[in-house]
């Protein structure tokens, strides 16, 4: 029974309902609106979340988003779109914009506003009105299994002022950015996804390393913020930061004095559900101040149904405020309405992916034992090492230079191998053999953390030392051969600039 002298002593169950309706984000399978996400829009559903999977092409996802707000006219729509290696507007290509790894590398701010905008230009064109982005993490742990390039860098500073040109830049055309993942999610060396991973840093250096990112970014206006799903003991030995008061009302509210949109981490991660549930999940991230829980695209009518009655049973049993569930509905229906007013302040941008491409040229960086060895004089063996685990948040987008070089340079001939395969003697005297008269080019992702590719490098470079080194993640210290190239990122544009300089039809950054 609800508790005495609640507000919801009189409530019926049906407006209890109607607030959880407000305060759950779900996604769903396919490119139109199914049946049972039309119908909950129509009844009060506030927001949906849209994949990679929903989205074709730009006709086909504006008479999606057209046809959501035809039931639901204040309908939000949200998206991941952080550029680089996590896009859902160019899942079947690989992004036209580089990511926040490579912004960093060239570290103009100015340019990262750009690259913001273009994106929200990009958003607005479709009907989507909140980004899930920018990453505000640091990754100031190298072995970082989830942030990596979706981060601006290792350095706080850096960090936070790209941060706050990514939220001038996207608020700039009238689309509402989200920081993520507070407190920050750069130390870690898991993923969230899969499993809870732990912070170990005190307040002191959170407050130092972890945290100037998500102050600059509310400095900026930002009025979205993402929650991480990590454990932190120095501030909850207990629960993950999700669904830890300590974090989101405390630190989050109180002392950075964050008055905005809280948004969840998708719940249907393992990091909380293996521990809590989906619905155990749900509730006590609002319980604990959370106001927009996000789910993901792996459920239906039937899961969403039982999620929202979860919601408001919580409510009638005394684990979740009634006043906390109306604030998070009445807090994400306020933000809805801030979006659509920001929109129509500002006049649609036009996207500009020639600047995307130029960004991505800007962020190469080359190291040559032999700069003679550029460009190429001959069409190349490309051996690209292949990475796994990376389809959960970055729906399995396409990555690699074998397109573009082969464009350049045809008659390349492209291998690909997979990154956890152990070092094969026999193999590599074919890829060798196959090489004999042609320059050998090898494209690693994320290199530093792979055992396996490290021996591949070692063994073919200690054969082929006139081979060239493709780095397509975070920069590496390992061998490169006669030349090696950071791109900061997997993007499309950076293998496109990376094949160009292979060519000798562009030069590197700066």
């Amino acid at each position: 029974m609800p508790l005495a002298g609640s507000p919801c002593s009189a409530r019926p169950d049906g407006e209890l309902l109607a607030l959880a309706d407000q305060v759950l984000q779900p996604g769903f399978q396919g490119t139109t609106a199914p049946d049972w996400i039309r119908r909950r829009l129509a009844d009060g559903l506030g927001s949906v979340l849209l994949f990679g999977p929903n989205i074709r092409d730009r006709a086909q996802t504006c008479a999606l988003t057209d046809a959501l707000r035809a039931e639901n006219p204040d309908v939000l729509i949200a998206v991941d779109e952080e550029g680089g290696d996590i896009t859902r507007l160019e899942t079947a290509t690989g992004s036209s914009y580089p990511g926040n790894l490579a912004l960093g590398a060239v570290d103009d701010p100015e340019l990262t506003a750009a690259v913001a905008h273009s994106i929200g230009g990009e958003l607005r064109a479709v009907g989507i009105g909140l980004d899930y982005a920018p990453d505000a993490d640091v990754n100031s742990n190298p072995d970082n299994p989830v942030i990596g390039v979706r981060s601006f860098g290792a350095d706080p500073g850096l960090v936070a002022r790209h941060t706050a040109a990514w939220v001038r830049g996207m608020h700039d055309a009238g689309v509402a950015a989200c920081a993520k993942h507070f407190p920050g999610h750069g130390d870690t060396d898991k993923d969230s996804h899969l499993d809870l991973p732990t912070v170990t840093m005190d307040a002191d250096r959170i407050a130092e390393l972890a945290l100037p990112p998500f102050r600059a970014a509310l400095a900026a206006g930002a009025r979205a913020v993402m929650t991480a799903h990590l454990l932190i003991p120095a501030y909850d030995a207990d629960r993950p930061a999700t669904v830890s008061p300590r974090v989101i009302t405390e630190l989050l509210r109180k002392e950075l004095g964050f008055d905005g949109l809280v948004v969840s981490d998708a719940v249907e991660m393992q990091a909380v559900r293996a521990r809590y549930g989906l619905a155990g999940a749900a509730v006590r991230a609002l319980a604990a101040g959370v106001d927009l829980i996000c789910l993901g695209n792996g459920s239906g009518d039937t899961e969403y149904a039982a999620l929202r009655t979860a919601v408001a049973d919580a409510v009638t049993r005394g684990e979740l405020p009634a006043e906390r569930l109306a604030e998070a509905a009445a807090r994400t229906a306020g933000f809805a309405a801030w979006q659509r007013a920001l929109a129509e302040t500002v006049p649609a941008p036009v996207p500009d992916r020639a600047l995307g491409l130029a960004a991505a040229r800007r962020a190469l960086r080359t190291s040559a034992e032999d700069p003679a060895a550029l460009p190429l004089r001959a069409p190349a063996l490309l051996v690209e090492f292949g990475v796994p685990g990376t389809q959960v948040q970055s729906d399995g987008v396409p990555w690699g230079l074998g397109p573009a070089l082969s464009a350049l340079m045809p008659g390349t001939v492209r291998t690909t191998l997979p990154s956890l395969a152990p070092y094969d003697p026999a193999q590599a005297e074919r890829i060798l053999a196959d090489a004999v008269g042609r320059p050998l080019v090898l494209v690693v992702r994320d290199a530093h953390r792979r055992q396996a590719v490290q021996e591949w490098l070692r063994a073919l470079l200690a054969r082929r030392p006139d081979a060239v080194t493709v780095e397509l993640g975070v920069p590496h210290h390992g061998p490169g051969g006669a030349v090696r190239i950071d791109t900061h990122g997997a993007a499309r544009v950076c293998g496109q600039a990376a094949a160009e300089v292979l060519a000798g039809q562009a030069f590197a950054g700066q």
